[in-house]
């Protein structure tokens, strides 16, 4: 059974992961949009979704490019805990682990890391 909460509690979630990152980090981030969407259409058991340039792929015709975006996707999220504590560990989890394809890091090594 989904976890109730309010799309203000969630979204006030998702800000308190963004504000986990270390500041030298989010200095770093640019040019980035974080969205929430009730889950994706297409792929509906994903938690959250990186679609942009990776920093680390960026050069000089990067310029003028339309914001990449970090999509969580709240009812997704909402569907797999199983209580609100659950949910503010899955949000931070997720949303760090979007921000890292942001800085390059790729899917094989965030698990390695153990943020997979």
């Amino acid at each position: 059974m989904p976890v109730h909460m309010s799309e203000a509690r969630f979204e006030e979630l998702v800000g308190d992961a963004l504000d986990q990152i270390p500041p030298e980090l989010t200095r770093a981030i640019d040019n980035v949009v974080i969205l929430i969407e009730p889950r994706h259409l297409d792929e509906p058991h994903l938690l959250g979704l990186y679609h942009g340039i990776a920093l680390t792929e960026r050069d000089s015709h990067y310029g003028g490019s339309l914001p990449d975006t970090i999509t969580i996707y709240r009812d997704t999220l909402l569907e797999v805990c199983a209580d609100e504590t659950e949910v503010v560990e899955e949000v931070r989890i997720t949303v760090i682990h979007e921000i890292a394809h942001y800085f390059g890091i790729d899917e094989e090594r965030l698990h390695q890391l153990g943020w997979g």
